[in-house]
């Protein structure tokens, strides 16, 4: 029997001995009962997400999984029928449906919730979902910034002057968000990784940063000397004793959340039109990599990606460097 089912469950076709989809040999199922009585959700949802913890899944990941799996859970509950797994699958379907339709939610999350689904059913022992294929996800460039506005960017508030302007705080964090935005582009780190960065983790003589990323992964990153410059004085200047490099005034790591606003802040400053976001800054780091010649699978190390094909998707390069790239290959 399945751990979490207080029984046999129903098949399509009305027999409840019949154990194609459902593992267990209770040939007595009450019918009385629906699908969300028959299993123990909330402990299968907790135990699969420990099982992802384990499994090294980053804390968004499985933060974004449970969100899914919970959402799904409680869309599940105003459903009125659920006496076999037809009925699930239909279940399953109509959410999908209504995502669509009244959550106007991307072509992406719609994937993004079928593979979490599925995953989490058959951790259950839950086949119900066999015949639903994978949608496709779609594949747009992603955005970008070009040289001059990731220089106007850093550089947003270098001429500003905070209202006490003998506040060495205040001096001390404009220091801190610059090296913040010059890490983020000069090293293609994800947020997750800066926020987390600790201080034994960094080599200035070398200017390298060894980087603990997504699956656990270690990878070596670079700095240019600019950026090493600003890390010596920051880390000159900054009074606590902290293992993380950027803390706040509790002497906490930042947020992820602190940095994002903190840069849509500087973009706005910057006369920045576009969505300006961490991510947006990594894409831009192996955007400009490729533009000026550094092969992709370099690249693809720089970003700590398993698979060159991601890499392929973050680097998009401007149509002007690609007609030069074409004139140059001189075809006829």
């Amino acid at each position: 029997m399945n751990h979490y089912s207080n029984g046999n469950w129903k098949s399509s076709n009305g027999d409840p001995t019949d154990t194609k989809n459902f593992v267990g040999s209770t040939s007595h199922y009450p019918p009385e009962k629906n699908f969300l009585e028959v299993f123990d959700f909330p402990e299968m949802i907790e135990d699969y997400l420990f099982e992802l913890e384990i499994r090294n899944y980053s804390h968004n990941t499985i933060k974004t999984y449970r969100s899914i799996i919970n959402n799904f859970y409680n869309f599940l509950k105003g459903e009125k029928e659920l006496n076999d797994e037809r009925q699930v699958l239909r279940g399953f379907k109509r959410y999908i449906r209504y995502l669509k339709r009244e959550k106007k939610v991307s072509q992406n999350y719609i994937y993004l919730v079928t593979v979490v689904v599925k995953k989490f059913f058959e951790f259950g022992g839950i086949n119900v979902l066999e015949e639903v294929k994978t949608p496709k996800r779609t594949k747009s460039l992603p955005k970008s910034l070009n040289e001059d506005e990731v220089k106007s960017l850093i550089t947003a508030l270098d001429n500003y002057s905070p209202v006490d302007s003998a506040s060495s705080t205040s001096e001390l964090v404009k220091l801190r968000n610059k090296l913040i935005l010059a890490l983020l582009y000069s090293s293609g780190l994800r947020v997750s990784e800066l926020v987390t960065l600790q201080t034994n983790s960094v080599d200035l003589n070398e200017r390298t940063i060894r980087i603990r990323g997504k699956g656990e992964k270690d990878r070596i990153v670079l700095f240019d000397d600019a950026t090493k410059g600003m890390m010596e004085e920051f880390l000159q200047k900054r009074s606590c004793d902290s293992e993380y490099i950027f803390v706040n005034r509790r002497g906490n790591h930042l947020t992820p959340r602190y940095v994002q606003m903190m840069i849509k802040d500087y973009a706005r400053v910057a006369g920045i039109k576009k969505k300006v976001t961490p991510h947006i800054l990594r894409h831009s780091f192996a955007t400009h990599l490729l533009k000026n010649g550094v092969d992709i699978r370099a690249i693809q190390q720089l970003l700590g990606h398993s698979n060159l094909s991601t890499t392929q998707i973050y680097t998009s390069v401007d149509m002007q460097t690609l007609k030069n790239v074409y004139d140059r290959a001189k075809l006829l």
